[in-house]
């Protein structure tokens, strides 16, 4: 009896032996809001219960300089929610591994790289809104901001803050949009015009909201899930759009190239254009990749999509350096100190 029960324990401990040597685990970086980190984890590792995540996550900007700083040395296996103008720099660098995962065919043409198979395909889309505190507004007996141009009035100084494009992927759409709806002459201008009025360049593109939830700030600059989500937790802020039109980008995913975990690595990329995971984005985006699958959003800003600019991505990727460099010269200034 006791050699059949040390039979059966050596048996069982084989397998979780077996078990535990073919896990996988992924290191996925990321530019997702934190709180969404353990619910697009766990349907994962429940549909693919031998893969394993581990995140790295930080704002988008930090993600993007860092992966470029490991280029001779990636660390990264896949990259599951970053800007899709950070996945091109990263494809202009040779930096992706093309895969086409299983779905693509059912992607909006917007939400996926051009070639084919794609270096990299797209989530959902966010973009620019003002998160306007009601009550701030009212104790400084200023108007209700409608568009960009009132964000330059002589009333909002000192009002209002912003993300710093260098770090964040909310506050480089900004810069990017302005740039290409008023043309680089104009759209410097503008900013310089802006500046004036900007109490500090924040280094996450959701705090801004965030602040302006709390009364920090008056007007915080960000994107349009945040602000519907501090208005349905009851924050006094309305949600703006404002009327020249916004500035977007998808959130994306990719392999990195060299990955030796490459199986695994598309598994995770099959995931993350599934219906499944629309689901997930669908509960803190509105637009989402695959048409059809998208419900409303409670608080989310009315007609957002037709105010969504024509984003040319390449652009915006292929000049960003440069335009990093002389935002940086001309504001930098005033960035919030990095905590």
């Amino acid at each position: 009896m006791k050699n059949h029960l040390f039979a059966a324990t050596l048996s069982l401990a084989a397998l979780a032996a077996g078990s535990a040597f073919a896990e996988t685990r992924l290191t996925v970086y990321t530019a997702f809001e934190a709180e969404q980190l353990e619910a697009y984890k766990a349907a994962f590792e429940k549909a693919n219960p031998d893969i394993k995540i581990d995140w790295i996550r930080d704002s988008t900007g930090v993600v993007t300089a860092k992966l470029l700083a490991e280029k001779e040395n990636p660390q990264a296996d896949v990259v599951w929610g970053l800007a899709a103008t950070s996945l091109l720099l990263l494809k202009q660098e040779g930096m992706l591994e093309a895969y086409a995962p299983a779905g693509t065919d059912k992607l909006d043409p917007r939400f996926r790289d051009e070639a084919n198979p794609p270096a990299w395909v797209g989530l959902d889309a966010w973009s620019a809104a003002l998160c306007v505190n009601t009550v701030e507004l009212e104790k400084a007996g200023a108007a209700m901001p409608k568009s960009w141009a009132d964000l330059t009035r002589p009333e909002y100084k000192g009002m209002i803050a912003m993300p710093n494009p260098a770090s964040s992927g909310t506050g480089f759409l900004d810069v990017a949009a302005w740039l290409q709806m008023m043309g680089e002459e104009k759209g410097w201008s503008y900013m310089d015009a802006l500046d004036a009025n900007i109490s500090s360049y924040m280094h996450s593109g959701s705090k801004p909201c965030k602040d302006a939830a709390r009364g920090e700030v008056t007007i915080g600059i960000s994107f349009d899930f945040r602000g519907a989500q501090e208005k349905t937790r009851g924050a006094p802020v309305e949600v703006v759009v404002p009327e020249e039109g916004i500035g977007w980008d998808a959130e994306a995913a990719a392999i990195v190239a060299d990955t030796d975990k490459l199986d695994a690595a598309k598994k995770l990329l099959d995931f993350s254009i599934s219906e499944d995971a629309m689901k997930l984005y669908n509960q803190n985006y509105a637009i989402l990749a695959v048409p059809g699958i998208a419900q409303p959003v409670e608080n989310f800003p009315a007609d957002v999509d037709k105010k969504m600019i024509k984003n040319d991505f390449q652009w915006s990727a292929s000049n960003r350096e440069r335009i990093l460099t002389e935002w940086e010269k001309r504001y930098g200034s005033k960035n919030e100190p990095k905590g």
